[in-house]
């Protein structure tokens, strides 16, 4: 005979929307899917947007710095840097002046593109957060800060 299932089990399979681990992962999954659909008519994916906007922050970054902040692997950072650059949005010398760094900077092509898609992530962006106030925003943003630091840190043993 299989086991009957009580009002606990039910309320508990119910309840994986209030779960905080699975609406941040729902709340990911819906702001790429809106990114990527915005970015689309640029001819950008996300990881490529956040790539272009880290070289706007920080020209030069390496390789290795430019996938820590896009969350992806260096192989992948590698694919899309050569996309890129084969489009005229990035420039990377063809040998490092030191080392095995090749430090990418924006064209004047790529400013221009991520100027467009700037505005349309701040639409995406604005459109998640409308139904929030201010202090609402600020309270999820420092609360989310707090989580990320807990997870990031070393775990005391």
């Amino acid at each position: 005979m299989g086991q009957e299932k009580g009002a606990d089990d039910f309320a508990r399979e119910d309840s994986l929307e209030s779960l905080l681990g699975y609406q941040l992962k729902h709340l990911q999954s819906a702001l790429r899917s809106k990114m990527d659909e915005t970015l689309r008519p640029l001819e950008l994916t996300t990881p490529q947007y956040n790539c272009l906007e880290q070289l706007r922050r920080r020209p030069g970054a390496s390789n290795s710095e430019l996938a820590r902040g896009a969350f992806v692997t260096r192989q992948t950072m590698n694919t899309l840097l050569r996309g890129l650059q084969e489009r005229g949005l990035i420039e990377r010398p063809a040998t490092a002046e030191s080392g095995r760094i090749l430090p990418t900077l924006l064209t004047s092509a790529g400013v221009e593109v991520l100027d467009q898609a700037i505005s349309r992530v701040e639409a995406v962006s604005a459109r998640m957060v409308s139904p929030l106030d201010d202090e609402t925003q600020a309270m999820v943003t420092e609360a989310l800060g707090l989580c990320i630091a807990a997870l990031e840190e070393p775990e005391n043993r």
